[in-house]
Formats: C-alpha cells, structure tokens, sequence
C-alpha cells in the first residue's frame, strides 16, 4: 500500500497534508510513503523531517506512481494527476460544490475521490473531522488578525492617566469558529457578545463568559440542521434579527462573522448600512469571504475600509497557521484512514456510513446523492 503526499498549488496555501508524524504512524501500519518534493515547506516541515520519518522524496510523477491512496488538502487540478492509476483514493477537501467540473474529471479519470469536509458529524468521527480542526484554528486566528487592524487595546486597562475602555466583540455564528473566537477574545480581556440562529447555542455562549444575544420574539425557529449545521431562516426571522443585530452592532468595536450553510452561498449577516453605524476605527472579520461574504463589501484575500470601518478578508485562514493546522489536518487523515485499516487486506476498507458519505466519485461516475439531486 502507498500513499502518496502531494505538494499544494493552489494560491495561498501553505499546509500539507502529511506530517512527519503521521508518516511514523502511517509507516506503522506497513504502509509506504512517497512526499512530494517541498510539499511541507511553507508549513515548516522540512524534506528531511519528512525523510528522516521513514518517507521517500521525489517529484510528482514518481509519488503518484503505483500509489493506491494519495492525500492533499485541497483538490488538485486534474491535469496534474497523470499518472494516478483508476481507483486509487483521492483524499482531501475537495469542495465539490464549488468545483463541481473538477469532480466530474476526476469521475473521468477513474478517481475514487473521498471528500472530507463530508465526513458525518457523529461521535466517532469527531477525529476525522478537517471542517471543525481547521474552523477551530480559524476562530482564534480571527481574533488575532481583529486585534492587529484594531487601533485600540482589547482588555480594560486601569492606569495612573486615566482607564481604558475593554474592547466590545461581537461573534456572529457560534460553530466551532465562532465559539473559539469567542473564548479567545474572552482570553485577551474584550467584552464579548455572540449570536445564532441555533437557540441550543445559548448555553454554550454563557458557558465560555459571553453575553447571548438572540431574537426572542419569533417563536418556533430552532436553527438546527442535520449533522450540526444552521439551516435558512424564515423572513420573519431575518427581519426580526436583523433589528435587533442592527442596535447591537453599531455599540461594537470588532465584529467577527463566521456563518455557513453547506453546499451554499454565505448568508449575508451585515449590511453596507449596518457597517456605517459603526464608530470609525471598527473592524470587522468575515471568516466566510470566500463562500460569498456574510459582510456587504467584504473582498477576498484584501482588507478594505468602508465608513471607516476595516473589513478582513483574509483567504484561507488556517493557512495562516500552517504548521499548526497542517498538524491537526494530517491527524484527520490518519485518523479516517487507521479507524478503517484492514490488517489482512494491508488497507483501509470503509464501512457503509461513512463511506457513502464522504464518497463522491467511484467507477467512473459521480455517485453522492448531494450532487444527483
């Protein structure tokens, strides 16, 4: 059995789907490893690290040779994986969704392409799981890069000239992002707030020291999807929200959105007219720029100003972290693979439910019900 490490090309990231410890480990269940050349050298994992951990060093030709399972962090380009033999494994996130021509070339090419950020969000795979360990990392970044743009202090400083004020933080969405953005910025002293639209939250907000705010008036709207997730709201719920998030956000310093819907466009959270409410010197942090903004004028990859207010944009935030979250990604590959490994097969056999989920490709053909329907 070898797998096969991939090197990313896409732009701005700098993780790597391997690490040297997960290679010790994957070497532990007599599989061989072959790494791209450079692949974790923006993550801080050097070619020798990787060498030194039991795995073999070449270009990608010779590492997508014979392999039977290879592994990224995003999906890579189709043309990219000349080589790669029919049914062997693609692992990664590969946003099916959003690169829905991408996963029907990999159909094409005979891949059996394994989406991660599909993995069900059950108890036992909790450890596999790439969209909470990176959203973790993610929520306190979040607050870090807030706290850089912010010309202010975060906690309330009592000084012989006189007191500053703490910080007020507003998280919108309390998933795994927003739940760590919240106790981080409980952690660097700001007075923080938070809402949902997942009433089952509000206990978790007072749980880390934040303040709930939530809409009372609309009776009946749970917010809970399947596996965890938030679902579309109602109108009436929208505009209910709204008002109330409009008083509030006009009394914040920093604003940190993190709300997404799967398989859909970022629900838009705050209006250019909200943004101008705010006191100039503000800053605002939209986690979801890249699945179309929660934030009205928020830009991928820039950080822009509007009423005098920043708006961040960063791509990609757990590459920002990247050795960091390489680390974490890595252990949810070893973790998804070694829970299936078949000691007499010399492989990973999957079972039923978590491999109908996180299956989208197999036998030439697109096969996740996600993408027939």
């Amino acid at each position: 059995m070898k797998i096969a490490v991939l090197k990313e090309a896409a732009v701005a990231e700098r993780r790597v789907a391997a690490t040297p410890e997960t290679v010790k480990k994957f070497m532990n269940l007599k599989a061989s490893v072959a790494v791209e050349t450079g692949a974790g050298n923006a993550a801080s994992y050097s070619d020798a690290a990787f060498r030194d951990a039991g795995a073999t060093i070449g270009a990608r030709a010779e590492v997508l040779a014979d392999a039977d399972i290879v592994l990224a962090v995003q999906g890579p380009d189709p043309d990219s994986l000349a080589g790669m033999k029919p049914g062997a494994w693609l692992v990664a996130g590969l946003n099916p969704f959003g690169e829905r021509v991408r996963t029907d070339r990999y159909a094409a090419m005979g891949i059996e392409a394994l989406a991660m950020e599909f993995m069900p969000r059950i108890t036992r795979a909790q450890s596999m799981d790439i969209l909470s360990s990176q959203s973790n990392l993610a929520g306190y970044k979040a607050v870090l890069d807030a706290a850089a743009e912010y010309d202010r202090a975060f906690p309330m400083m009592m000084t012989a000239a006189g007191t500053v004020s703490a910080a007020k933080v507003f998280v919108m969405g309390v998933g795994v992002a927003g739940l760590q953005a919240i106790a981080t910025a409980r952690r660097l002293g700001a007075q923080v707030s938070a809402t949902d639209v997942r009433s089952a939250t509000k206990e978790q907000i007072l749980s880390l020291g934040a303040k709930p705010i939530f809409v009372e008036a609309v009776a009946g709207i749970e917010g809970e999807g399947s596996g965890g997730y938030a679902t579309e709201m109602s109108d009436a719920y929208k505009a209910a929200q709204a008002e109330l998030v409009s008083a509030h956000i006009a009394k914040q310093d920093i604003v940190i959105t993190t709300a997404l819907i799967p398989g859909r466009a970022a629900p838009r959270l705050i209006s250019d007219a909200q943004i101008a409410t705010m006191r100039a010197g503000s800053v605002i942090v939209d986690l979801a720029v890249e699945q179309g903004g929660n934030v009205e004028g928020s830009v991928p990859g820039e950080i822009v100003e509007r009423h005098g207010v920043k708006i961040v944009g960063h791509r990609n935030v757990p590459s920002r972290l990247a050795t960091d979250s390489s680390a974490l990604f890595a252990r949810n590959l070893f973790n998804f693979l070694s829970a299936f490994w078949d000691k007499d097969a010399g492989k990973p056999v999957l079972d039923e439910e978590i491999g109908t989920a996180v299956r989208v490709t197999q036998g030439g053909k697109v096969v996740h019900e996600r993408l027939l329907s």
